[in-house]
């Protein structure tokens, strides 16, 4: 990789994160540390505004416009195979949210690059399960609250069918067993419980914050061994 694409790297990755180190610019490129910091010096003098905090790294100062990312052909092909992948394993709320990020992908394609991507999209196909059904549209919302840390008040329906009302704080988000399943605080029973998301009837986030502190890791609760 020559400088010139480097640089233009290390803005995609300080995009990308909150704050990144110089050590994981030094890892990921496979430069020195020092090189990180002639590159942050180049970026600078370029114009572009990149900042600094003690103990968290770099980051580009907020409010900075940059102009559209560019994509390369394979690039874009990895995206749109994987709108296969979400159509068939995702619900419909993640499926539009995606099919409009893609939109906007191919919106700053070259003209070579979109015939290339529309010919593809016609040759690619997923079969997918008849037991896999996400007929739903609950995922974004769930992700927004694992995320922002609000409380869930949903309707949830039981093996035995029987529904019940429930406040939960959701903490993870786990495919197994061709299903979805939120992984979350019950304040009902009053401890951790695995819900199945088609099973969930109604769902809103009540903007309220967690109650329950301290909640442990999704890859500390245990999940069946065999599927």
């Amino acid at each position: 990789m020559n400088r010139i694409d480097r640089l233009m790297a290390i803005v995609t990755t300080l995009q990308s994160r909150k704050f990144v180190s110089a050590e994981s610019i030094s890892e990921k490129f496979e430069i020195s540390v020092r090189t990180v910091y002639r590159d942050i010096k180049a970026l600078g003098e370029l114009g572009i505004p990149v900042s600094f905090e003690n103990q968290k790294g770099y980051f580009i100062v907020p409010g900075y416009f940059l102009p559209p990312v560019a994509f390369s052909i394979e690039e874009a092909n990895a995206l749109l195979l994987m709108e296969s992948v979400t159509a068939g394993f995702a619900d419909k709320s993640i499926r539009k949210h995606y099919s409009s990020a893609l939109n906007k992908v191919k919106s700053v394609l070259r003209t070579s690059q979109k015939e290339k991507v529309e010919f593809l999209t016609d040759n690619i196909k997923l079969q997918v399960p008849q037991r896999l059904s996400n007929d739903f549209e609950y995922l974004s919302t769930i992700q927004n609250a694992i995320v922002s840390k609000h409380l869930l008040d949903i309707a949830y329906t039981s093996n035995k069918e029987e529904v019940s009302r429930r406040q939960v704080e959701a903490i993870g988000l786990v495919f197994y067993a061709f299903s979805w399943h939120m992984i979350a605080w019950c304040h009902l029973r009053e401890e951790y419980r695995d819900f199945k998301v088609s099973r969930i009837r109604t769902i809103h986030d009540t903007g309220l914050p967690f109650r329950k502190q301290n909640h442990i890791r999704l890859n500390d609760y245990p999940l069946p061994v065999e599927y």
